[in-house]
């Protein structure tokens, strides 16, 4: 991996590569990009940048004030293998074209920004995560709407709603049943090769890879595994993830979807995200008091309980997300914390006795996520706890489903959508502002976006299920 801007010079000559494609992120988490014959790229690029119109991105400039640069960052060169000519990606973060000024709305530049505050308090120096982001892969999909009609359709060989479908061959059954996906041995795991293919393409791209498997849900749920790493090179792994995964699955006629909850009735897609906090090369999780936990994680927990109405208007940023955060089913909507209880939505992995691997995994996020505005949003609600103390209160070891409906109103839940989650963060996201990583301007144009573009044209719009239930009343 190149750390400067010499060696990224040195790898294109010595692969004769033809072009450089310059990536960034947008304020949604959609990756953008550009491409450049290697003439234009010079040592001087990657502290000058190059230039591009900010106002056609969503979310970011106005027309009347559009110059931004993209700045490459060296450390994130790689071959593309998806490309026919020799191409070296690049991720960038950008910079105001003017004054050079790292620019407030651009996801990286804030999640940069978490790093250098959490260094900044003193309280630690690397702050890792280790997300594990599920998807869904389908054959085909077709959706539309419009004033009079409004539809969706996924379909996969391995749904268990084809069991008595006549296909090309013979059906030779292998689907696995209605949340029955997990771990299956080929032929019910029809994707083996696929995503073998996809973890072994991520590896080779610079990530460090550990496993895949088939999720839970039946018709193609999967999730592929890369070791956690510090919060940046986190989320540029998380990027680089579904880049291959959408490629990949492409070139065998599939289509991959990272929606929280595309099929009704059976398990939805969630990105639980493992976190820990090391000073000077020292973990500082680890510690004698519950789960074998730290004080400070304890109160890192105690952060993210008490901020996670309002957090997870960045880590569960889509209606659709609400659609598997709900109550009484397995997901993690009861904002606790357990070493053992998967329903509570911090979980402490079991990690035996090496304390480097002591953390906590937060279980409410989804892929549908921004992982840079998420994984900053999260580090900083986690800080806010450490530096007020605030502790999580006792542990959630009890089976849910056993207590009275006394007992659970007294657990405080996950925002029931989006539109709570966002009145929430309108509410409470002075932690967000420390050290200036958010702003104002950021946490405004985020609530009305979301509202504008997503929330009220949702509102707006008949539901297919409306039909059955209102239209002969």
């Amino acid at each position: 991996m190149a750390q400067t801007a010499q060696e990224v010079m040195q790898i294109i000559a010595d692969n004769n590569i033809e072009l450089v494609d310059l990536r960034f992120i947008d304020l949604l988490g959609i990756s953008q990009h550009v491409t450049f014959h290697t003439s234009m790229i010079e040592v001087d690029t990657f502290t000058s940048g190059l230039a591009f119109d900010g106002s056609s991105i969503r979310g970011w400039k106005a027309i009347n004030d559009s110059d931004m640069l993209m700045i490459p960052d060296p450390t994130t060169a790689v071959l593309d293998p998806f490309t026919q000519v020799p191409t070296l990606n690049l991720t960038c973060s950008i910079s105001e074209a003017r004054t050079g000024i790292p620019y407030s709305r651009d996801p990286r530049t804030i999640a940069e920004k978490a790093v250098t505050y959490l260094q900044s308090t003193g309280i630690a120096d690397t702050a890792y995560f280790g997300p594990e982001a599920e998807f869904f892969i389908f054959d085909e999909v077709r959706f539309d709407q419009n004033t009079h009609s409004g539809y969706y359709y996924v379909d996969s060989v391995e749904g268990n709603w084809n069991s008595g479908r006549v296909e090309s061959g013979g059906n030779l059954g292998y689907k696995p049943k209605n949340k029955g996906g997990y771990f299956p041995v080929p032929p019910t795991d029809s994707q083996q090769d696929m995503r073998s293919e996809m973890l072994l393409t991520m590896g080779k791209m610079g990530v460090p890879i550990e496993k895949h498997h088939h999720e839970v849900a039946s018709g193609g749920q999967a999730e592929l595994g890369y070791r956690f790493a510090p919060l940046v090179q986190a989320a540029d792994y998380m990027m680089t993830y579904k880049y291959v995964i959408k490629n990949v699955a492409r070139k065998y006629g599939k289509t991959v979807t990272f929606m929280p909850k595309p099929l009704y009735g059976d398990n939805g897609t969630g990105m639980h995200t493992h976190q820990s906090l090391w000073k000077d090369g020292k973990p500082l999780f680890a510690g004698d008091g519950y789960a074998g936990l730290s004080e400070t994680c304890l109160y890192y927990i105690g952060g993210i309980l008490k901020h996670a109405p309002a957090l997870l208007a960045f880590t569960n940023p889509s209606t659709n997300s609400y659609k598997r955060l709900v109550p009484g089913f397995e997901a993690p909507v009861n904002l606790a914390y357990s070493s053992g209880n998967r329903s509570a939505s911090v979980r402490i992995p079991v990690t035996g006795t090496n304390p480097k691997a002591k953390r906590l995994e937060f279980r409410c996020p989804d892929a549908s996520c921004n992982p840079y505005l998420a994984f900053a949003a999260m580090l900083l609600a986690g800080l806010d706890g450490i530096k007020n103390q605030i502790h999580p209160g006792e542990p959630l070891d009890v089976d849910i489903y056993e207590l009275s409906p006394e007992e659970l109103a007294k657990v405080p839940s996950t925002p029931g959508s989006l539109a709570e989650a966002l009145e929430n963060l309108k509410n409470d996201h002075d932690f967000l502002l420390a050290g200036d990583v958010f702003t104002e301007d950021l946490i405004n144009t985020w609530i009305e976006y979301k509202l504008s573009k997503e929330v009220i044209p949702i509102q707006m719009r008949p539901h297919p299920y409306e039909f059955e239930l209102y239209y002969d009343v």
